[in-house]
């Protein structure tokens, strides 16, 4: 199957939000919110998430679109405000039915690190992952990403750690 990734439009507020209830329906542990909370949203607070996802200078989100025009995944990128020089991808998400080899994980990955390295003024991108999501963890792995060592608290339950990845030729790469 072919996938179109591209960034994000203003007005794909509604097809976000699907996709994020399913994805949090199907991997309550691998985000940062619950899906009591996100199904709780107001319209108003999702468009605004997607209008700045698609129009924000260093703030991007990036969708698979399968060939019948349903999307099937999300990665994106921003500076993380917390932590200096550093951005990090984030929202990244392949419905079951498309994730694997012939999937587009990796062309999601590869358009939000592209999106970072070109648009986000930063020396360093990470990522966090679940300490026991050992299938993501591979997979970054084999995207070049390594571990840092470093562990943080996982939002939803603090007795879980999110495990950062880095990108190491984050910079490097566009020599």
């Amino acid at each position: 199957m072919k996938y179109d990734v591209r960034r994000i439009a203003a007005g794909e507020w509604r097809e976000l939000r699907s996709l994020r209830l399913e994805a949090l329906q199907d991997s309550p542990e691998a985000f940062s919110t619950r899906y009591t909370d996100a199904v709780a949203l107001a319209d108003h607070s999702w468009q605004e998430e997607v209008r700045r996802a698609a129009t924000a200078p260093d703030d991007g989100l990036f969708v698979a679109v399968d060939e019948e025009g349903v999307w099937v995944g999300t990665a994106g990128a921003a500076p993380l405000t917390d932590i200096p020089d550093t951005a990090h991808v984030h929202a990244v998400y392949v419905s079951p039915a498309h994730r694997g080899p012939d999937g587009p994980a990796r062309a999601l990955m590869a358009a939000a690190v592209g999106f970072a390295r070109e648009h986000i003024a930063r020396t360093h991108l990470t990522l966090g992952v679940r300490e026991d999501n050992h299938r993501a963890r591979a997979f970054y792995r084999r995207l070049g990403f390594t571990e840092t060592g470093t562990t943080v608290p996982y939002p939803l339950d603090p007795a879980k750690r999110l495990c950062i990845m880095a990108c190491p030729d984050f910079r490097t790469a566009l020599r």
